[in-house]
């Protein structure tokens, strides 16, 4: 079954993050989608949230912030699974440091005008 995860198309720690999933997706189990496109919009018009957050779409069920990264981790299997033990940490405290870097990624990492364009190789992971 493949999952879809939703990132900010402009953000470089969100792309960089997209491109070491992809690289280490050996299952082909992942696709994604920009916050930025129609296809994003549409996912985020049906989603309750109203956070620019991460979205991880995983048998049907939506994942934010820092449950869907330890999610796609557990999903991309051993040795990134291991960070699945964070999961017994409180989520108000793992959301509270997921939004920090979130609030800062732009300042940290840069930001990109525009979405970046997959390569022919990777198009096929992007709906």
């Amino acid at each position: 079954m493949q999952q879809l995860v939703i990132f900010d198309g402009v953000c470089n720690l969100c792309n960089g993050t997209v491109n070491f999933i992809i690289k280490k997706d050996k299952k082909d189990k992942f696709r994604f989608t920009s916050l930025q496109s129609e296809i994003g919009q549409s996912y985020l018009r049906a989603i309750p949230s109203k956070s620019d957050s991460i979205f991880y779409i995983r048998n049907k069920q939506v994942l934010t912030k820092s449950t869907a990264a330890l999610f796609i981790a557990k999903d991309l299997g051993f040795p990134y699974s291991l960070l699945t033990i964070f999961r017994f940490l409180p989520t108000t405290w793992r959301d509270n440091c997921y939004d920090y870097i979130a609030r800062n990624r732009y300042r940290w990492f840069g930001k990109r005008e525009t979405c970046e364009v997959p390569s022919e190789q990777i198009r096929k992971k992007f709906i």
